[in-house]
């Protein structure tokens, strides 16, 4: 197993050691020890927040097209270090190589959007009386904090810091302290990108840091992913000290299965949606709601989960404290009288013995009140829930505090069209398992999967990494005086 130099922080610049406690970072597709983490301390914080203070005139200053120029010359590098980057998602977060490769990919293109913002983000002016003229600019925050989760440690920090620094503000970010390797990559090569220090600080470690973000007076805006729980914490606590916050928290995804849907394609892509990243993914399929009689589609879906091989085609889950959480979800099922079609407890991978797998695990007539229903797994399980039709599979959806995704499989344009107008979730999926807008259009849940205002990807994330100028101007003395004078 790699091994890789003891973790730093990153400001102003510069790597700096930290005199805190460290924790290990530990790859779970080994359970080896990989390297170490600074449970850094809030001046630590303060010192973060202070390099970007200091960076925020001269980068703000800049036109957009010249600070886009930077993430041009980065998103090459992404590119020409597609390699070594998956890896390193692989060895820190479990994923498969064809997973992590995903996941950069993703990361590459969300810098494509970022550089487009010159031909999307324009001024408004119109003259709006005899020689008066009225213009909106877009003027970016200051500083802003971004809070980012294990499961995508390449991906989700590129969802919010291309967007928030090419509209002009500088980044404090604390990635998750299981993934910091990904964002300390980051930071190297957009330094060798041509971004100037201080416009982005990393600072690494746990609970001490994101209090100290959400308290912090000259930070702006915060932005954070992952669960709800510590979502609903950081957006009272943010906002209470006056920041702008989004929190996206997290899911419990209903996929409604009708008895007409194409049976390969439905069996394939709800498989896929529970088991792709270990199911470790705030979008994937973790409840199927069954309508009427769907047995063949099930049978199939048994069939494609057998098909998957830990540590080959499946990855490893994060932890070994989520993979006992996990199993102890199925245990709970299977004793309050669910039955396990596709059991992935105690799997073994051979040569990794001491990895955290969790085998897809497919588990059928599961009532809607059993914990395996109603909360969040984050594994390679899925619930079968049985409706008699559409009207109550809706209701068990809507049932749901989560509201990040649902999906209907159906051949019918006017059932998907019921599922889309009933279903209380913010994205939708029409024989999609895994409906993820793509750029330009914006990943949000609703209910309690997400706290806050607006989106922080896509065209929405301008909205909130930036803040309107008007100004109203009259160059015509001559004219007579009006209520705009």
């Amino acid at each position: 197993m790699t091994t890789f130099p003891p973790v730093t922080n990153f400001i102003n610049g510069k790597n700096l050691k930290s005199e805190a406690q460290t924790m290990d970072v530990i790859s779970p597709i080994s359970g080896e020890t990989i390297s170490s983490l600074p449970l850094s301390s809030h001046q630590e914080v303060d010192a973060a927040v202070a390099s970007a203070n200091a960076a925020f005139p001269a980068w703000s200053g800049m036109t957009l097209k010249e600070r886009v120029q930077i993430f041009f010359n980065y998103r090459t590098l992404l590119q020409n270090n597609i390699e070594e980057l998956t890896e390193l998602v692989h060895i820190e977060n479990g994923k498969t190589m064809g997973e992590a490769r995903a996941e950069v990919l993703k990361s590459i293109e969300l810098c494509e959007f970022a550089v487009s913002m010159p031909q999307i983000v324009t001024n408004e002016i119109q003259e709006v009386s005899k020689g008066v003229e009225c213009r909106i600019e877009r003027k970016p925050l200051g500083v802003v904090a971004c809070i980012t989760p294990f499961n995508f440690p390449n991906m989700v920090p590129h969802w919010t810091i291309p967007n928030a620094i090419v509209l002009g503000n500088t980044v404090v970010l604390k990635p998750s302290e299981l993934v910091p390797l990904s964002a300390m990559r980051m930071a190297e090569l957009l330094t060798k990108a041509g971004l100037p220090d201080g416009v982005l600080n990393i600072v690494n470690g746990g609970k001490e840091v994101v209090e100290a973000i959400c308290d912090h007076p000259d930070i702006k805006a915060t932005s954070f992913v992952g669960s709800t729980r510590v979502a609903k914490i950081v957006y009272k606590r943010a906002s209470a000290n006056l920041q702008r916050c989004v929190a996206l928290g997290g899911a419990k995804n209903h996929l409604l299965v009708l008895p007409d849907a194409n049976v390969q394609m439905t069996a394939n892509d709800v498989v896929a949606s529970m088991a792709g990243c270990a199911g470790q993914r705030c979008m994937a399929a973790s409840v199927m709601v069954g309508v009427d009689k769907v047995q063949h589609i099930i049978d199939q879906m048994v069939v494609e989960a057998k098909k998957i091989i830990p540590g080959e085609s499946l990855g490893s889950v994060i932890s070994k404290e989520a993979k006992e959480r996990i199993e102890k979800y199925i245990t709970e099922a299977e004793a309050q009288g669910a039955k396990i079609l596709v059991d992935g407890r105690n799997t073994n991978v051979k040569g990794r013995e001491n990895g955290y797998y969790v085998g897809p695990t497919i588990i059928d007539y599961v009532k809607p009140e059993m914990a395996v229903a109603q909360e969040e797994i984050f594994g390679p399980v899925i619930s079968i829930i049985r409706a008699k039709d559409l009207d109550e599979a809706i209701g068990i959806e809507n049932s749901s505090n989560y509201g990040n995704a649902a999906a209907v499989f159906t051949q019918s344009g006017a059932l998907a069209k019921k599922v889309m107008a009933g279903a209380s979730a913010g994205m939708i999926g029409v024989n999609i398992g895994v409906p993820v807008p793509r750029e330009p259009f914006s990943f949000g849940g609703w209910n309690e999967s997400k706290f806050g205002v607006g989106d922080i990807t896509g065209k929405s994330s301008i909205e909130f990494w930036t803040q309107n100028k008007k100004t109203t101007s009259k160059w015509n003395p001559e004219d007579k005086r009006d209520w705009m004078s």
